[in-house]
C-alpha cells in the first residue's frame, strides 16, 4: 500500500486538491486509489501521533487506523490532504524559522504506517504572502503576536527542506512553488494520483480559471480544444498567453499590508525565497516540479 500525504502550507490549497481528485473519482476508484477528505482524517491522525510520540505503529494499530479512514477494502494508494499536516498555524513562525516542527512531524506521519510506502507532496509559498495569509487566517489577528520578535529575514525555506529530507530517510518528497500552480496544476494532480498523461483529467484548469475573466475561460478552453495531442509546454504557453490577456488584477496580485514593511523588505525577502527554491530544486532527495 502507498500512503500519500499532501502537506498544505497555510494559504496554498483551500481543499482544491481534494475537490479536483474527487472530480476524477471514477478513474481513481477503478485504479484502487482512495481520496480521504479532511472530515474523514480529522482526529484520527492527531490521536495516533499523540499516542505514538514519533514511534512506529504496530500492525494492529495500522489496521485500526485503516479501518477508521478507508471506505474500500481494495485501496492500493491512499491520498490524505488536510490543513495542519505540516504544523499548526500558531507554530508556523518561530525563532528557528518556518515550521520548525515539520521534519519531526513528517517522520512521525511516516511511522503511522510503517508497512506502507509513504510519499509527501508540498507546495512552498513566498514567506511574504505566507505571513499575509497567516495574519488574515490567525484568530489573534495581531502581527506582533504572530511574529513573536522573529526576524523576518530568517524565514527561509531551504533549511526547512534540508531538515525534512534528512528526516524522511529516502522517502519520496515532491515540492513545487505555490506561485507556479496556474501552470503546473495538472501535472501536480497527476503525480499525486498517478494518472497517466493520456487519461483525461477533469477540473484540470480550475486553478487558472479562478485567475482569468469569463471571456478568458471560454477563449482558453477553445484554444486548448483546437489543438490535438498538446504537449505540456504547449499547454503552458497557451495558459501564459491567456493570463497575460485576461487576468483579473485582484486575483493575480496580493496587497501586502504587513505592519511596518516596506517595498524594499518585500523585494529582498522575495529574492531570498527565489534563491531558496533554486537551491531546493537541485537538492538530493527532492523531486521538484518546474513551471
Amino acid at each position: 500500500m502507498q500512503i500519500v500525504y499532501h502537506l498544505r502550507v497555510h494559504g496554498t490549497d483551500d481543499d482544491r486538491m481534494v475537490k479536483t481528485l474527487l472530480h476524477n473519482r471514477d478513474w481513481l476508484h477503478k485504479n484502487e486509489t482512495e481520496v480521504l477528505t479532511p472530515n474523514r482524517l480529522r482526529g484520527v491522525f492527531d490521536e495516533a501521533l499523540a499516542a505514538l510520540q514519533g514511534g512506529s505503529a504496530t500492525p494492529a494499530m495500522e489496521q485500526i487506523m485503516l479501518d477508521a479512514i478507508l471506505e474500500s477494502d481494495h485501496s492500493d494508494r491512499v491520498i490524505c490532504s488536510m490543513p495542519g499536516f505540516i504544523g499548526a498555524m500558531s507554530k508556523a513562525v518561530s525563532p528557528k524559522g518556518l515550521y520548525p516542527g515539520a521534519a519531526a512531524r513528517m517522520a512521525a506521519m511516516a511511522n503511522l504506517f510503517p508497512s506502507a510506502e509513504t510519499e509527501f507532496f508540498l507546495a512552498l509559498k513566498n514567506p511574504v504572502t505566507l505571513l499575509q495569509s497567516l495574519l488574515t487566517m490567525a484568530p489573534i489577528g495581531n502581527f506582533d503576536m504572530l511574529m513573536r520578535g522573529v526576524d523576518p529575514y530568517r524565514l527561509r525555506w531551504a533549511p526547512v527542506i534540508r531538515r525534512i529530507v534528512q528526516s524522511l530517510q529516502g522517502r519520496r518528497l515532491v515540492i513545487w512553488r505555490h506561485e507556479d500552480m496556474p501552470l503546473i496544476w495538472p501535472e501536480i494532480v497527476r503525480l499525486i494520483a498517478q494518472m497517466p498523461p493520456e487519461v483525461p483529467l477533469r477540473d484540470g484548469l480550475s486553478f487558472i480559471h479562478d485567475l482569468i475573466s469569463e471571456q478568458g475561460r471560454a477563449s482558453l478552453e477553445k484554444a486548448l480544444a483546437e489543438r490535438d495531442q498538446l504537449t505540456i509546454a504547449a499547454r503552458r504557453d497557451i495558459c501564459i498567453q491567456h493570463l497575460a490577456q485576461y487576468a483579473l488584477p485582484a486575483r493575480v496580485s496580493e496587497e501586502i499590508t504587513l505592519p511596518g514593511w516596506t517595498q524594499a523588505m518585500v523585494d529582498e525577502i522575495t529574492g531570498q525565497y527565489l534563491a531558496d527554491t533554486a537551491e531546493i530544486a537541485v537538492l538530493p532527495g527532492v523531486e521538484y516540479v518546474m513551471p
